[in-house]
């Protein structure tokens, strides 16, 4: 599977490739459940591999890491705007 290619000049990416996406949330009860429920309605391939998360130092925030067979621009735009529906996320980068 080949990565995402950025240019220079004009960012470009070629679909598909596999594409990381990081989602910092207020770690509530169930956050990471539903940032991967949101990410598989957008990527059913993904598997447990594909997501990795990690508590702040003071435990309020989570980081939820998913790497994603990303398929076209759409996919990534409903796929980021799904996830900041969700009253706990704060950030998707």
């Amino acid at each position: 599977m080949r990565q995402c290619l950025v240019m220079t000049d004009k960012p470009k990416i070629e679909f598909p490739c596999r594409y990381p996406i990081k989602v910092i949330a207020v770690a509530d009860e169930g956050v990471a459940r539903r940032v991967v429920e949101i990410a598989r309605n957008h990527a059913p391939e993904l598997t447990p591999d594909d997501v990795t998360t990690r508590q702040s130092s003071g435990e309020k925030f989570l980081a939820v890491r998913i790497t994603l067979l990303a398929q076209g621009e759409q996919q990534l735009r409903d796929l980021y705007a799904e996830l900041m529906s969700d009253s706990s996320v704060r950030m998707v980068f």
